[in-house]
This record gives C-alpha cells, structure tokens and sequence, in this order.
C-alpha cells in the first residue's frame, strides 16, 4: 500500500477513501477512449489568459490580456484551417474577465481533450531595455505542492484575489487538505504524461523556429488544477523585455507562434493516437 495512506488512521483513511471514489465518479471528465485510439483526441479547449479587469502584466506597450487573446483567436483559425477535425473552444473571446475555476470548468463542460492556456512571462526586471534581460519561451504543466513555489506559478495564480469570496472558492485546492491532495494527485498522475509531451514537442518546435527556450517546467498553476485533460501553459515570450514584446505583440510574430503550436499539435495527434 502507498505510504500516503499509511499514515492514515484507519477511520480516516476509509473516509479519504469514500469521498475520493464519490469525487472522482461525479467529476465530468472526459470519456475515457483508450480503446478507441482514433477518436480520443477530438476538442482543443484554448484559454487567452487575463482578460477584463485582469490585465495580467505589461510591456512597454502592450498587455498580457491583450497579447493572449490575439494568440488565441488565431490559432483557433489555425485549427480550423488546417486541423478542420478538431472541435475548438475558448474559454473567452473578447475582453471579458473570466475566474480561473470556470476557466477549467468550461473545457470539462465540452469534454476538452487537449487544454492550452496562452499567457505572456514577466521577470522582475522593469521594462526598460537590457541585453541581459530574461526571454524567451516556457511551457508550464501542473504540478502539486512545489518544494519551492516559483515566480510564474505566484504571478498566474494571483488572479484569484481579484474574484468574489475567492478563499470560499478555491477551498477545494487547498494542498494542505488530505482528501484534496489525493484527489488532485489522481488528476496529475492520470493526465501527466500527456501534459509534458505536449509541453516536450512546443519546446521542440519553439527551438526549431529559432526561439530561445527555458523549457517546460511542473508548477502549481490553479487553471490547470481542476482540468481534466493534458494540460499546458504556454509563456510565449518576456513582455517586459521590449525585444519579445515587440515579437509577441507583432502579427509576424503571433503567426509564428500559433505556427509552432500547429506544429507540436498535429505530432501530438499522432503520437497519442498510437499510445
């Protein structure tokens, strides 16, 4: 038996035990179609991160809601244009704020195969021009309770301060609760795998096209929590560094971007399909 549960009382351990077979059996996730290889991977689910009173963070000239949101909708034309057998769904379409639960909510209500966040990186460094200044690419996949929290995982999370009773609201990701820390571990060990090959073939296309990489890292992120399906953060680029922020915030470069996700998507649907 796991040592997690043996450190259990037992009266305990069978009541972890009970809420997380009722939790796990009432949670709407998607079907489980590793019998049917050719159509399990059906419904990208795209969330432009931020968005009305969360601007996320800036540039010398743009915002992270602003950039994310661009990204998405042209790689949602990008699917449908050259992946036309793929369902897409985006969390949000316009300027409109959208709390991060529901975010992971609307791509299990459309039973997401496939969930990619689009987001923009930050370092403390101000805006002013540095040639030592961070850039580039990082891909974030979820992971529970870092020994150390990093900055990526802090300034994305941060979000939920803005919302409504937002500590009533995200009781159910407490880490320090047994019966969520188990249940949140189920969720990471089922869809893990999938979540850093994903994240493994976009920092591959990522240093194909020439872009400078930190690489894919596992970090707390709440969107990516309660997601039941592979799941990755894209950080396409420093928007505080005025060399990425001027290739994000550009057309050239956001097409080169939504390129890339292209790429590292249709090698996915291969690679899961024979899996």
């Amino acid at each position: 038996m796991n040592k997690t549960f043996t450190n259990l009382p037992t009266i305990l351990l069978n009541s972890v035990l009970a809420v997380l077979y009722i939790s796990l059996n009432s949670f709407t996730t998607p079907p489980d179609s590793s019998k049917n290889p050719a159509f399990r991977f059906k419904t990208v689910v795209i969330d432009a991160g931020h968005g009305g009173k969360d601007p996320g963070t800036h540039g010398l000239h743009s915002t992270e809601k602003e950039v994310a949101l661009s990204i998405a909708k042209k790689l949602r034309k990008a699917i449908q244009e050259q992946m036309p057998i793929l369902n897409v769904v985006m969390t949000r379409t316009d300027d409109t704020f959208i709390p991060l639960d529901e975010r992971s909510a609307i791509a299990n209500r459309h039973n997401g195969n496939l969930f990619i966040s689009i987001h923009c990186n930050s370092s403390p460094e101000g805006t002013g021009y540095s040639d030592h200044k961070q850039k580039g690419t990082l891909m974030l996949v979820y992971a529970l309770h870092r020994s150390a929290e990093q900055l990526e995982a802090i300034r994305e999370n941060s979000s939920i301060y803005i919302e409504k009773d937002y500590q009533a609201k995200y009781r159910s990701y407490d880490e320090d609760d047994p019966v969520n820390r188990i249940l949140m571990n189920a969720y990471m060990h089922k869809y893990r795998k999938q979540s850093i090959l994903f994240g493994d073939l976009l920092n591959k296309e990522f240093k194909n096209g020439g872009r400078q990489t930190i690489g894919v890292k596992e970090q707390s992120i709440l969107v990516l929590a309660h997601s039941a399906m592979p799941a990755v953060m894209i950080e396409t680029g420093f928007i505080n560094n005025p060399r990425d922020e001027d290739y994000i915030a550009s057309d050239a470069g956001q097409d080169e971007i939504v390129q890339v996700i292209m790429n590292a998507l249709k090698e996915y649907r291969v690679e899961t399909a024979v899996q």
